[in-house]
């Protein structure tokens, strides 16, 4: 994950800085500050700023002035009581700014989750860098044929082969074409060249772009729980993994209740539950006494398996 000069020099500046404050601070969180976690080939996500920790919960749900006297454990008691029954204003209470470097297309995935504040770098005033997201051959797959929206079996041979080579030469001529257009720098003195705002069209979707993204505590759960999913995209999904890894060095006690009652848990619909009573009353019951749907009764089913071991 290679970083401009500029940006080395920007973000060891910005660690070498120190402030005395009265506010919470976390330090295995300021111990990340500024620091770019890698993600994909080129991007990052690296934490600019903060507010509250695993207290501010709690003195929130309270209504309390400072830190209390309470014990840790009881702290973490609420949060999970929080959490388990959605309680969702105290979470609000914990911010936290994110710089993250993603390709365009993982971007407009994920600015649908519009509960956080985006500032986007901005193509019309500057020049976007070459640089390009080309999948591993590991995450190469063929269009699913059950799911519209997923991935298949992997691609092999001359195919992948060929598909790399089309997303390297696309995006490699389309910028070419790009910086021609914008003719910067009066490069070619007989042309005046094309405005940046319009220039940018040509750019492909697997051209990085970067944002300051600022959300609170609960709508970083709602964005954790959909795209660190396993069933998520690989791409946003690896940019969600490293955010999470990040809540957990932030909100230790907050993080372990979301990955409990809501990463790691499963719903079932009143009429699941009608189901799952009678079959734990000794009542037979297939797919058509149900009263689900063959999907409804294959989502349940796989929520009662057991994990296979390994």
């Amino acid at each position: 994950m290679p970083l401009s000069d500029s940006d080395r020099t920007e973000i060891e500046a910005a660690r070498a800085e120190t402030a005395p404050t009265r506010r919470a601070t976390v330090p295995t969180l300021e111990a990340m500050l500024f620091s770019a976690i890698p993600v994909l080939d080129h991007g990052f996500v690296r934490v600019v700023d903060y507010m509250g920790d695993d207290a501010a919960v709690v003195q929130a749900a309270r209504v309390s002035y400072g830190r209390g006297t309470r014990k840790v454990s009881e702290d973490e008691g609420l949060i999970r009581y929080l959490m388990r029954h959605r309680h969702s204003t105290p979470f609000e209470m914990c911010e936290i700014k994110l710089h993250v470097k993603l390709p365009i297309f993982v971007a407009r995935q994920w600015i649908r989750h519009r509960t956080a504040n985006v500032n986007e770098y901005s193509a019309r005033y500057s020049v976007m860098d070459r640089e390009f997201y080309i999948p591993s051959p590991a995450n190469l797959a063929a269009q699913s044929a059950s799911n519209r929206q997923g991935r298949g079996d992997l691609l092999e041979g001359d195919e992948a082969s060929e598909v790399l080579a089309m997303l390297r030469a696309d995006a490699e001529r389309n910028y070419n074409h790009y910086e021609r257009m914008l003719n910067e720098g009066g490069a070619d003195p007989s042309r005046r060249g094309l405005a940046r705002e319009l220039a940018r069209m040509n750019l492909t979707l697997n051209t990085y772009t970067q944002w300051y993204w600022k959300t609170d505590l609960h709508n970083l759960f709602h964005f954790l729980f959909l795209r660190a999913d396993p069933h998520a995209q690989y791409e946003i999904r690896a940019y969600a993994e490293a955010i999470l890894d990040i809540a957990r060095a932030w909100v230790p006690a907050s993080c372990r209740a979301f990955e409990d009652y809501r990463m790691g848990a499963a719903t079932f619909s009143a009429t699941m539950l009608a189901a799952l009573r009678r079959m734990l009353a000794g009542e037979p019951v297939d797919q058509a006494q149900s009263g689900l749907s063959k999907r409804e009764w294959a989502e349940m089913m796989a929520a009662l398996t057991p994990p296979t071991p390994g």
